[in-house]
Order: C-alpha cells, then sequence, then structure tokens
C-alpha cells in the first residue's frame, strides 16, 4: 500500500513539473481546444433541433448554422460589396443595408474565397475561429503584464468559455476585432505607440471602437502627463502617444467618409445604423447619451415596469459599474486596461441603442475578465467555469437560435 501511494505521489510530483515546463502557448492552445470542443457541442445540438428559417432549412450542418444573422450581411459584403445608392423604405427612410458592417472581415473572407475556392461559410468561420485562437493567445501575454502567469492563463479560461464566447466561432467580425484589439492593447502597455497605428486602422474598419480607443489613448496620455514627475514620459513618447490618439479618432470616423464619398449621404453610415432600432422607437436622430433612456422608455411600456424605477436600475448599474473599476480586484489592471473598460462603456453609453445585441456590444469588455481570474480558490474557478459554459446555453437558447418569430437578434 505505501508503495503504491509513493507511485501515486511520485506521478503527481511528476505531472506538476511537466506542467510547469510546458510552454505558456501550448497551454492556452489546449483551453482553446477544449473550450471550442464545449462549444461546438452546445452549437451542434441547437442546429439540430433549429427548424426551418430565414436562412436555412431544418437542421443545418454547423458552418450554415454559424452564419446566420448578421453572418447573411457579411456574405453579402463579401459577394457583392456595398450599394452605391441607400435603400430606402416605403416611406423614404434609410432601410437597412450592408453599410452598417465594416469591411475588414468580409474582406479576408473573400480573399480567401478567391485562392481557395470554398464558400462563405466555411471561410467565414474558418477565419473567426483563427482569429479566436490568437486573440487567446495574446490575451494571455496581455493579462501577464498585469498579473502572474496563473491568473493570466485563468483569465483565457474565462476568456474561451464565457456566456458570449459561441460568438467566437461564428461568421461574425467579433473574433478579428478581438485579436486586434487585445494586440493593441498589449502594444499600449509595452508602450509602441508607432506600432499601434496599423493596429488601429484596421480595427477600426473591422469592428466601431476608434472613437473609444481615442478616448482611452486621450485618457492615457493626460494621466501620463500629470504624473510625468514620478513617472517618465519622453518626448518621443509623447507625440507619439498623441500621434495614435488623433490617428484613432480619425480612423473611428473613417467608415463614415468612406460611406458618405461612395453614397453622397454624409449620414449614411447613422442613418443605416438608426435604421436597425426603428423596430424599437421608429425612426429618430442620432444624439448622444440618449439611446439608453429612449430605451429605457420603451422597455418600460413592454415590461409594465414604472419608468422611473427602470431608470433609476439604469444608473445604479451604471454607476455601479463604474465604481467597480475602482475595487482592489479590478485596480489589480493596472490603469490603462481600466481605462479602456471606462472609454468603451461610456462609447456605449453615448451611440447604442440597448436590445439583445448589447450583450454582444459588451464583449470588448474582455480584459475586465482579468478581475475574476484572480482568485485561486479551486472551487471558485470550477463553479465560475460551470456557470459561465450555462451561460452560453442560455445564451445561445436565446439570442442565436431562431425560435418561430424572433426578436431577440444575437
Amino acid at each position: 500500500m505505501r508503495a503504491g501511494a509513493a507511485g501515486v505521489a511520485d506521478g503527481l510530483v511528476a505531472l506538476k513539473v511537466r506542467y510547469r515546463l510546458t510552454p505558456w502557448w501550448a497551454k492556452v492552445i489546449v483551453v482553446f481546444v477544449l473550450s471550442r470542443v464545449v462549444t461546438t457541442a452546445i452549437m451542434l445540438n441547437f442546429a439540430a433541433r433549429q427548424q426551418d428559417n430565414s436562412w436555412t432549412p431544418a437542421s443545418p450542418g454547423y458552418a450554415d448554422f454559424a452564419s446566420i444573422w448578421d453572418g447573411h450581411w457579411y456574405y453579402i459584403i463579401s459577394a457583392v460589396g456595398y450599394p452605391s445608392e441607400l435603400p430606402l423604405t416605403a416611406d423614404g427612410h434609410v432601410a437597412e443595408s450592408a453599410w452598417a458592417f465594416m469591411p475588414a472581415f468580409p474582406a479576408v473572407v473573400r480573399v480567401l474565397m478567391l485562392v481557395t475556392g470554398l464558400d462563405f461559410p466555411v471561410l467565414a468561420v474558418f477565419v473567426s475561429v483563427a482569429c479566436a485562437l490568437g486573440a487567446a493567445l495574446v490575451l494571455y501575454r496581455l493579462m501577464h503584464l498585469v498579473m502572474p502567469g496563473s491568473a493570466a492563463l485563468f483569465a483565457v479560461v474565462l476568456f474561451c468559455v464565457a456566456p458570449l464566447s459561441p460568438i467566437l466561432q461564428v461568421s461574425y467580425a467579433e473574433s478579428m476585432h478581438l485579436l486586434l484589439l487585445a494586440a493593441a492593447l498589449y502594444l499600449l502597455l509595452e508602450r509602441r505607440y508607432l506600432m499601434l497605428l496599423p493596429v488601429i486602422a484596421v480595427m477600426s474598419l473591422t469592428r466601431p471602437s476608434g472613437l473609444a480607443f481615442a478616448l482611452m489613448l486621450a485618457l492615457h496620455v493626460g494621466y501620463r502627463f500629470v504624473r510625468r514627475n514620478r513617472e517618465e514620459f519622453p518626448v518621443r513618447e509623447r507625440v507619439t502617444s498623441v500621434l495614435a490618439a488623433f490617428f484613432s479618432g480619425f480612423m473611428g470616423l473613417a467608415w463614415l467618409l468612406i460611406a458618405w464619398a461612395i453614397t453622397g449621404s454624409l449620414t449614411a453610415y447613422t442613418d443605416t445604423e438608426l435604421a436597425w432600432r426603428s423596430a424599437y422607437i421608429g425612426y429618430q436622430d442620432l444624439v448622444p447619451f440618449t439611446p439608453w433612456f429612449k430605451a429605457a422608455e420603451f422597455w418600460a411600456g413592454q415590461w409594465g415596469i414604472p419608468l422611473p424605477l427602470l431608470v433609476a436600475i439604469l444608473v445604479l448599474v451604471v454607476l455601479g459599474f463604474f465604481a467597480a473599476l475602482f475595487t482592489p480586484w479590478a485596480k489589480r489592471l493596472g490603469v490603462d486596461l481600466r481605462l479602456w473598460i471606462a472609454s468603451y462603456a461610456l462609447y456605449l453609453l453615448a451611440v447604442f441603442f440597448p436590445q439583445s445585441s448589447t450583450f454582444r456590444l459588451l464583449v470588448p469588455l474582455f480584459p475586465a475578465l482579468g478581475a475574476f481570474a484572480l482568485p485561486r480558490s479551486p472551487w471558485y474557478r470550477i463553479g465560475l467555469v460551470a456557470l459561465c459554459i450555462a451561460g452560453q446555453v442560455a445564451w445561445v437558447n436565446m439570442a442565436w437560435w431562431v425560435d418561430g418569430y424572433d426578436w431577440t437578434p444575437p
């Protein structure tokens, strides 16, 4: 018995040594692959029960199931590009069109289609998964700059199993954007401001993020300038960081300018975006920081909740969110990552109309996962992973799976 126990102990020691000697990137790849097995099983389960819908027949294959919703818009862009004239509704308003979707992701898929001859659904999912793996690898390097390796790896685990992680393997631009965003944040923390420029350029043409990143860079420059007597802020870094902030601001407006140049309408992009919320509140102008209150008015009527109560809840949630950035766990992320979280949250509050797609729009807040990765209790970590996987099932059921008349798009 003693010899057997000693053998088990020696085996455990050998496993621990082997784990410690395993390269960080191999650990991340293992985490990513295992998480994709779980998420793919969830998606296939829903695909097998999927009824006939606007995009697929009943029980579609994985690639087709993963290319519904906005994936169809990306397919249209990869096939025929963008319309030179804005489509209009019967009453003369700008209608939904491809102009609401940025070109980097469908352009990459289009190139691969020309090179390989494969269809859009397969290649779009391939690009999404490949970018998601890249994002997981870069996220580890990013988190490792502000926390120990074990916590950084668990942050990657949470990234890979998060309730919205199915979005990492569908025909959406989110994976590509997260890869570029993680790379941009890594370069920022490393103070490589000039190397940020090409990353910002592509990132801003993948998902709307340039203005939020510009705000974060402006706050970053201000913070470093105020602390210049305690933390060196060389003239070269002052110049290049300000350049990066202005460039990001320009790129944040670039798609609007491109849409204007091609369609002849200065508001082509914003009008197209507003068309999506018309089903909720009709056609209205874009006034910053009002969409959430307009949404509160709409949902109060839908849910039968007094409007003042819903507005009070909204205000408390927003205040609680920003207050959480000053907790000890969030502070471990460092100033720059918290500035990104705050800047992107302000951007969402300024321009987005909250509905079921808002959960997806929260995904770029992923650096906040580092705060949840710090506790080392095994039971805490196991429980959190289990809760995240249950969240995947809930999100696919609510937002991705098409259940008759579906008013909860992803």
